[in-house]
């Protein structure tokens, strides 16, 4: 999970009131709310590739996923931790 930047700046002062970690993150008037957990079609479809890619993935444990009940659903931060770890690794590559 991304811990730096400029919310969680905000969020670790003390001097910001409670009225206003409350609303930090409520999203602007007519925004939808972002979903903290995803189905693995949606991630797939957020990565741009296949449900099978998706689920391979899961498998072979590059991308966390949960079980709530029989659905299987992907953390919205797992799967931006994945997007860093590519990014990081391309990086080394270059």
């Amino acid at each position: 999970m991304i811990t730096d930047g400029p919310i969680w700046a905000l969020w670790n002062e003390p001097e910001v009131s409670h009225e206003a970690r409350r609303t930090m993150n409520e999203p602007a008037a007519g925004q939808p709310l972002a979903p903290l957990l995803l189905s693995v079609e949606q991630a797939a479809e957020m990565l741009g590739i296949a449900r099978t890619s998706m689920y391979r993935l899961i498998g072979t444990g590059e991308v966390e996923s949960v079980q709530v009940g029989r659905l299987r659903r992907i953390p919205m931060a797992c799967l931006e931790e994945f997007i860093e770890r590519l990014r990081a690794s391309t990086h080394r590559d270059t």
